[in-house]
């Protein structure tokens, strides 16, 4: 199966979600990634905001900001770049996604823990995005070495993906 069919495949198991189990999910998930990175000791964590069809972690934005830096993405052209979050900063950018304005840049190499969002993973850490690549060039840049946690619905968790050589493979995935 090809990456569009299984986009489609995946978004047609979303829709049948009800907002309940996304919500239940969301939380779940978000008690999952906390404990991780509470484990881990990383002092600086990207994070995403959420598109609605994504599990729902703002409130770690907003928890773990308070005790460590928190970095989220900012799309300039046809890259990615992550800036340090602050919840007054925050403005509707690219693809109408929350992005930060008028913060500092973290670079590649400061960040010690990545949450990743995706349309599929594997158990294995196999991840498939949205197909603009974002993620993936911004993992294979120079310095990058962060231990990265893909992030999902269970209907989001297929047996394979095609991958490709340029595909970044996540450390473990957490998904309910």
């Amino acid at each position: 199966m090809d990456k569009k069919q299984l986009r489609k495949g995946v978004r047609a198991r979303l829709s049948a979600m009800t907002d309940e189990m996304k919500r239940v999910a969301s939380q779940n998930i978000v008690s999952a990634v906390k404990e991780r990175v509470l484990l881990s000791g990383a002092r600086v964590v990207a994070l995403f905001s959420p598109l609605p069809d994504e599990p729902q972690i703002s409130s770690l934005l907003t928890e773990l900001s308070v005790t460590m830096v928190v970095a989220v993405p900012r799309v300039e052209g046809d890259i990615m770049q992550f800036y340090r979050y602050s919840g007054d900063s925050m403005c509707t950018g690219s693809f109408g996604i929350e992005e930060p304005q008028d913060m500092p840049r973290v670079e590649p190499c400061e960040i010690d823990l990545m949450v990743v969002p995706g349309v599929a993973f594997t158990k294995e850490g196999a991840r498939m995005g949205r197909g603009k690549g974002f993620y993936d060039k911004y993992m294979s840049r120079e310095g990058f070495c962060a231990y990265k946690i893909g992030i999902c619905y269970s209907a989001q968790v297929v047996d394979e993906l095609p991958q490709e050589e340029h595909d970044i493979k996540m450390d473990c995935v957490i998904y309910r």
